[in-house]
């Protein structure tokens, strides 16, 4: 397994829309990003998509492990490589923006992230079908930060 920066090309659109359901989301947020991935047997088995927000502050806007790889630490270890690679690109600060509950939030709680601001209705107004995880439905998001 091998971790590398990569062409968005290069990473299926399937991967993706396991990190975020909204086709449209998906492919907007690889405009003017840059890609991180998880290579297994010339596979691409995890992706980490990113963008430069300041020249000090970054946002992950997705991040997504292939379902049969998920619950083996591989997203963990994807999250680990990219934030050190943002250290490299001189980022002291990394957002991101999540729902209020689930094993997303309690992901980047592990890595240090921490609560910045709730936006709410989020999910309501950006996602024509309805998002639901345990029987609860999103609906508003969390930024989170973490610092470098």
């Amino acid at each position: 397994m091998k971790f590398i920066e990569i062409h968005s090309d290069l990473i299926p659109l399937s991967l993706l829309l396991e990190g975020d359901p909204s086709r449209s989301s998906v492919q907007a947020s690889l405009q003017e990003s840059i890609c991180f991935a998880v290579v297994e047997e010339e596979q691409v088995i995890g992706a980490c998509v990113v963008k430069f927000l300041t020249e000090e502050c970054a946002e992950i806007l997705n991040i997504s492990v292939l379902p049969a790889q998920q619950g083996q630490g591989i997203g963990s270890a994807l999250l680990e490589f990219v934030l050190l690679e943002l250290k490299e690109y001189k980022m002291k600060r990394v957002e991101l923006g999540t729902g209020c509950f689930g094993y997303q939030l309690t992901y980047y709680q592990r890595a240090g992230f921490r609560v910045d601001s709730v936006v709410k209705d989020h999910f309501l107004n950006h996602y024509s079908t309805p998002i639901f995880e345990k029987g609860i439905q999103h609906k508003d998001m969390l930024r989170l930060y973490l610092d470098l």
